[in-house]
C-alpha cells in the first residue's frame, strides 16, 4: 500500500498548488519585478518598458527594474528569460526582430519564440521612420534616392541590428529602387542615434520613439515613415510608399513572460498591463514617441508572433540576410 500512499500524497500537494495559484496571483508581487529589454537604452523597447515599470511601480507598491541584456539581435536577453523561474519576476518587452526574426537569422538560436515564452499583451505597433543628418542634402524619399544613386555606395544606413524591422526596411528600400547602400547595424536605436547625431552616418532607419526626443537639436531630419499609411500624431511626414510604390515594413512591441507562468498569474499580469497602456496619459506619452498603443489578450499575442514568423521567414530568406 506503500505505493498508493505516495501516489495519494503527490496528488494531495498537486491539487493543493493549483489551488493555491489563484491566491498566488493575487499576492502577485510582494517582491520586485525586472523588466528585461534586449536593446540599450533609448531604444523602443527600453522607453516602452520604463514608462509601464513606472505605473506598475505604482499600481504594485513593488520596484519594477527595467533590466538592459543588449547583444545578437536580442537574443541574450530572450535566452536570459526563457531561462527564468516562470513565477512572474522576470519578464521581457519582446520585439518582432527578436520573437519572428531572430530564429531565421542565426543557426543556433538559444531559444524558441513560441515554446519558451508565455504572451501577456501586446503593447503596440512600433512607428519606424527614415532620418538622415542635417548635412545630407536631402529632404525627401525621391531626394535620398537620387543622391544615392549618383553616389553609389557612399551612404551608410545604421539601424538597430540585423534582422531588425529597421534593417529589413532599408533592404526592402534597396531592393525596390536599385540603391547601393551599405547596411551598419548597431546594438539598439540608442547606439544609432548617437552616431546619426553625430554625423558618422548620413542616414539611419529609427523608430519614431528614438528619433523624435532629438529633433530639437537640428541634426537630424525625418524624412520619411515605413508604415503603410501616414502616422496620424505627425501627419505631415510622407510615407516611403507614396515614392516607392509597394514599400511597407511594420513593427511591434509587447510583453512575455517564461513558458510555464500559471494561468491565473498570466491573467493579473495582462489585466494590469492593459489597464496601465490603455490610460490615457500613457497612450499620449507613447504616442508622442511613435508608438500607437493596441493592447491585447495572451492569444491574440501568440496569434501575432505566429503569423509574423510565418512572414518574415519569407522575407529574411528572399533577402538572404543573415547575422555577423
Amino acid at each position: 500500500m506503500t505505493w498508493f500512499v505516495r501516489i495519494l500524497a503527490r496528488a494531495l500537494a498537486l491539487a493543493l498548488a493549483i489551488m493555491g495559484m489563484p491566491a498566488m496571483a493575487q499576492d502577485y508581487p510582494t517582491r520586485s519585478v525586472t523588466i528585461v529589454v534586449g536593446y540599450t537604452p533609448g531604444a523602443t523597447s527600453d522607453l516602452l518598458a520604463r514608462t509601464v515599470a513606472e505605473r506598475l511601480n505604482a499600481a504594485w507598491g513593488q520596484s519594477v527594474i527595467v533590466d538592459n541584456r543588449s547583444g545578437v539581435g536580442g537574443n541574450i536577453a530572450a535566452a536570459y528569460v526563457a531561462r527564468a523561474p516562470a513565477d512572474g519576476y522576470t519578464l521581457m518587452v519582446g520585439t518582432d526582430a527578436i520573437m519572428t526574426s531572430n530564429v531565421f537569422l542565426y543557426k543556433n538560436t538559444p531559444f524558441d519564440p513560441v515554446k519558451d515564452f508565455a504572451p501577456i499583451t501586446n503593447a503596440g505597433a512600433n512607428i519606424i521612420c527614415l532620418a538622415v543628418h542635417v548635412d545630407l542634402p536631402v529632404n525627401s524619399v525621391a531626394e535620398l534616392i537620387a543622391y544615392a544613386k549618383a553616389n553609389p555606395g557612399q551612404l551608410q544606413y545604421g539601424s538597430s541590428g540585423i534582422g531588425s524591422p529597421h534593417h529589413l526596411a532599408g533592404e526592402l528600400l534597396r531592393q525596390k529602387t536599385g540603391i547601393d547602400v551599405v547596411h551598419v547595424p548597431y546594438r539598439g536605436g540608442g547606439a544609432t542615434i548617437n552616431d546619426l547625431l553625430g554625423g558618422h552616418i548620413k542616414v539611419a532607419f529609427l523608430s519614431l520613439s528614438t528619433a523624435v526626443p532629438h529633433l530639437a537639436s537640428g541634426k537630424i531630419k525625418i524624412v520619411a515613415v515605413v508604415e503603410k499609411a501616414r502616422y496620424a500624431a505627425m501627419p505631415d511626414i510622407p510615407t516611403i510608399g507614396e515614392t516607392v510604390p509597394s514599400f511597407e515594413m511594420s513593427s511591434w512591441v509587447a510583453f512575455f513572460a517564461p513558458a510555464g507562468t500559471p494561468a491565473p498569474l498570466l491573467a493579473r499580469l495582462n489585466e494590469t498591463m492593459v489597464k496601465v497602456l490603455t490610460t490615457d496619459a500613457v497612450k499620449e506619452k507613447l504616442a508622442t514617441l511613435g508608438l500607437v498603443v493596441a493592447a491585447s489578450t495572451p492569444a491574440e499575442l501568440a496569434a501575432i508572433v505566429r503569423e509574423g514568423l510565418a512572414v518574415r521567414g519569407e522575407l529574411v530568406k528572399a533577402a538572404n540576410i543573415q547575422a555577423e
